[in-house]
C-alpha cells in the first residue's frame, strides 16, 4: 500500500469524515422536527426527532434512539463516499416500522458526523456515550416522551457506544446491537483486509497517538464490560456471517456476558456492511423487538 492511502484511511480513523444530510424522513411521509441538543462535555448535536403514531404531549409514548456508525450519518451509510467498499444503510424503513408501530424515533448525528459540532479524536465509543447520553437526556426532555420507556440502536461503533453510554442513562429497557466490536480487533481486522501489511504495521503507533492525546487507547476498549452491568436491559445483538472486520466470537462474548439477553442473530452477509443492513431488511423485526420491550 502507498503511504498516501495508508495516511488517509489513518485519518479517516482518527478524525472522520461528515457524510452530508441529504434525506429526510419525510421521503416516507412521516412528520418530523429539527432538534438540537448538547452531549455531556457540551459538543452540539443535531438530529431529527419522528413522534410516533399517535403520541402527543398528552398521551406520551416509548422512544428509540438511534446511533449510526463510523462515517455515517443520523439516515445511516450512502456507498461510495469511503476509499473502501462500502453498501449502502439506510435507516428510514425500520424508522417507518417504529413510527406505525406508536414508537417514536431520535435520529442524530454523533459528533464528528453529518451536521453536529466536533471532537477528536475519535475513539468508537468511549467519548461518542457522552453524545448518546445527551440524547437520551434530551428525549426524556420531551413531554411527548415517556421516560421511563427508551430503547436504543446501535450499528457498529454505534453498538459500542450505547453500551459503554447506557450505564450513565438508565433505565434503558431494550437495546438492539447490530455488529458492534472490539475496537482494537476491529482495526487490525480493517487494517489488514483494507491497508495490507504496511496497515497492519501501523496499528502500534495508532495506540501510542491515543495515549498522546490523552483519549482512551483503542486496545483497551472492551464494550462487553460494559454489557454485562445492564442488568435490567433486554440485549439483543446481531453479527454477519461474513463479515471480514468483524468477529462472531467477539460478539458472542459480549452476549455471554449479557445478563438480560436473546440469542445472538447470525444474519447470512457476504461483507460487513451486509450486516449492519439487517436494520433496513427485518424492519418489522426491530419493531416489534421494541414494542415487546418498551
Amino acid at each position: 500500500m502507498k503511504m498516501p492511502r495508508l495516511m488517509e484511511l489513518t485519518k479517516l480513523m482518527v478524525v472522520g469524515a461528515r457524510l452530508p444530510v441529504t434525506r429526510t424522513p419525510g421521503e416516507a411521509g412521516l412528520a418530523y422536527e429539527d432538534v438540537a441538543f448538547a452531549s455531556t462535555d457540551d459538543v452540539d448535536l443535531k438530529g431529527w426527532f419522528i413522534p410516533g403514531a399517535g403520541v402527543t404531549a398528552g398521551t406520551p409514548g416509548p422512544v428509540v434512539v438511534f446511533v449510526h456508525g463510523w462515517l455515517w450519518n443520523r439516515m445511516g451509510n450512502v456507498a461510495g463516499r469511503v476509499p473502501f467498499t462500502d453498501r449502502d444503510v439506510d435507516f428510514l424503513p425500520p424508522t417507518k416500522a417504529l413510527h406505525d408501530a406508536g414508537i417514536s424515533v431520535l435520529l442524530f448525528d454523533l459528533s464528528n458526523h453529518g451536521e453536529s459540532g466536533r471532537r477528536l479524536p475519535l475513539t468508537f465509543g468511549p467519548f461518542e456515550a457522552r453524545d448518546f447520553v445527551g440524547a437520551v437526556r434530551y428525549a426524556r426532555s420531551r413531554p411527548d416522551v415517556d421516560g421511563s420507556r427508551v430503547g436504543a440502536v446501535g450499528t457498529s461503533m454505534g453498538g459500542n457506544i450505547v453500551l459503554i453510554g447506557s450505564g450513565e442513562c438508565l433505565p434503558i429497557n431494550a437495546m438492539l446491537l447490530v455488529q458492534p466490536t472490539r475496537p482494537y480487533k476491529f482495526s487490525a481486522a480493517f487494517a489488514a483486509d483494507v491497508m495490507g501489511k504496511m496497515g497492519s504495521m501501523s496499528l502500534p503507533m495508532v495506540d501510542v497517538a491515543y495515549l498522546a492525546a490523552r483519549a482512551p487507547r483503542p486496545s483497551t476498549v472492551d464494550p462487553g464490560v460494559y454489557a454485562a452491568k445492564l442488568t435490567d436491559t433486554m440485549q439483543k445483538y446481531v453479527q454477519g456471517t461474513g463479515d471480514p472486520w468483524g468477529s462472531m466470537d467477539i460478539v458472542q462474548s459480549f452476549v455471554d456476558r449479557s445478563p438480560r439477553v436473546l440469542p445472538l442473530v447470525k444474519y447470512p452477509s457476504t461483507g460487513r456492511y451486509e450486516g449492519y443492513r439487517y436494520v433496513t431488511e427485518q424492519a418489522p423485526d426491530v419493531a416489534s423487538f421494541f414494542a415487546e420491550y418498551l
